[in-house]
């Protein structure tokens, strides 16, 4: 629960926002431009389902056009509120700005509990809801692009995308209006795990930095540091399942909505995404302790703790209680402004969100640009690399064989060298490299300024900079 002295998520990004800004020497003009969110629409509207009309409340908010169009995901969940919305679409202009994706920030919501309806009621209420917002620009390739976030997925955008069409049906970029779509329907590869995938590219790099790592008090890498997160949902799982399974860490603990589950020897995350599909939560899992109040399994002992849910998870009621020296910040907000202050000063770091969950608009950033130029990649290069690379292993094997030289080109390296990189390896190469330029960013700020004790300020003052100039570029 949040604390009845804690300021709202809104307030909370605002907080952070003008902690970094008062750093800077921008006119308090500007600073205002930027801060506040430019429009924010709410729509009420009607769907007859199950004989009778039902009313739902919907959101889209604008926080920045410095660059068109805006970008930031569309979320089905009961708790949708209009502060939710507007703080998640700040968050979105500075992520986007952090990782360089030419995109201003937006963000949407639908006050609605997916799991009450039928998948083709929910495709009823998605059309009905799209289509207020495409006729009035809000969904859009050059103004307005959504994706998915909680509670939405790969059906509700292909939803989307296809009401897009119907109402446009001579834009030859239709499927830009949106990203987050299957593959079959124009989507990308590595889009449903991308921001999973960011998360491990943001430890793997913040691991590469002996002196990042010691100042949270740990060492060494990836491998065996024990990992709790909460929220095993698309991005929660992926993120464990990758830093499992490739990096050798230990998920000691999962936290979901009806409790948690603990073992230190290391859960096995897919055995428990299946126990959770199957049965509704973690509970019953076999080989792991059940605690009923999973929020309390926030303050056990780790390395790294990943919130990876809701905002508002860690706050000024449980902050002086968790004891991990490193958090990653998976989930929007999940660390209140109050909580962040009580843990800056016992030493813990932050990785913040605006870097940690940028891999999804990073990738979606790609699948706009496919969607764009009609093409997918690596369908133009991909055999004219392998063709080159064959080249250089025949004329090796060759020099080898008039020599008489003793060795030879392994089965394995030869497979793996010729094979050219298709979609999904251009994909990760692209995520991988974002995450690597984002945090060399911050680092330097966060190493170069006495005055920037932490990385989410440092994340601040990058991003702020950057849509600084665009604003000022524009004559503002």
């Amino acid at each position: 629960m949040q604390h009845a002295l804690e300021p709202s998520f809104r307030q909370s990004v605002d907080i952070m926002f003008n902690r970094a800004a008062a750093l800077m020497d921008i006119p308090p003009g500007l600073k205002e431009k930027i801060r506040v969110c430019n429009a924010t629409y709410t729509v009420r509207f009607g769907v007859r389902l199950r004989g009778e009309l039902h009313t739902f409340t919907g959101y889209r908010s604008v926080h920045s056009e410095h660059m068109e169009p805006v970008k930031g995901g569309i979320r089905y969940a009961t708790s949708v509120n209009q502060d939710e919305v507007e703080a998640l679409a700040a968050l979105m202009t500075y992520k986007c700005a952090l990782v360089e994706t030419p995109f201003g920030g937006s963000k949407g919501g639908l006050c609605i509990d997916p799991r009450q309806w039928e998948p083709h009621e929910l495709e009823q209420i998605t059309r009905r809801f799209a289509y207020e917002l495409i006729k009035r620009d809000l969904i859009h390739p050059a103004q307005n692009v959504p994706a998915p976030d909680m509670g939405t997925g790969e059906r509700e955008m292909a939803w989307i995308a296809d009401q897009y069409r119907r109402m446009n049906t001579t834009d030859i970029n239709a499927a830009a209006c949106v990203t987050g779509k299957p593959t079959h329907a124009g989507g990308i590869q590595g889009r449903t795990e991308a921001t999973g995938r960011g998360v491990q590219y943001a430890l793997r790099e913040f691991f590469r930095h002996p002196e990042d790592v010691a100042k949270a008090g740990l060492s060494g890498t990836l491998d065996g540091k024990r990992i709790i997160v909460q929220g095993l949902g698309n991005v929660g799982y992926h993120a464990a399942q990758f830093l499992s399974e490739e990096d050798g860490a230990r998920i000691t603990a999962v936290i979901e909505r009806d409790g948690a589950v603990i073992d230190e020897k290391g859960l096995n995350v897919a055995a428990l995404r299946l126990h959770i599909a199957e049965t509704g939560g973690v509970r019953g899992f076999p080989g792991a302790t059940f605690v009923e109040e999973g929020a309390e399994v926030l303050e056990h002992p780790c390395d790294i703790l990943i919130p990876a849910a809701l905002e508002g998870v860690i706050n000024m009621g449980n902050a002086e209680r968790v004891r991990a020296p490193l958090i990653v910040e998976a989930a929007n907000g999940p660390v209140t402004a109050g909580a962040d202050e009580v843990l800056r000063k016992r030493g813990c770091v932050i990785i913040p969100d605006m870097y940690a969950n940028a891999g999804g608009v990073t990738v979606s950033y790609f699948e706009w640009v496919k969607n764009l130029s009609h093409i997918r990649f690596g369908r133009m290069q991909r055999r004219q690399e392998e063709a080159r690379h064959l080249i250089l292993v025949d004329e090796l094997e060759r020099l080898s064989a008039s020599h008489d030289l003793k060795w030879t080109l392994s089965d394995g390296f030869k497979q793996k060298y010729l094979r050219g990189a298709g979609e999904l390896e251009l994909v990760r190469s692209g995520l991988d490299d974002t995450m690597r330029g984002a945090y060399q960013a911050m680092r330097e700020v966060w190493h170069s300024r006495q005055d920037v004790e932490d990385l989410r300020v440092a994340a601040y003052l990058v991003a702020i900079e950057r849509v600084a100039l665009s604003y000022q570029s524009k004559g503002l």
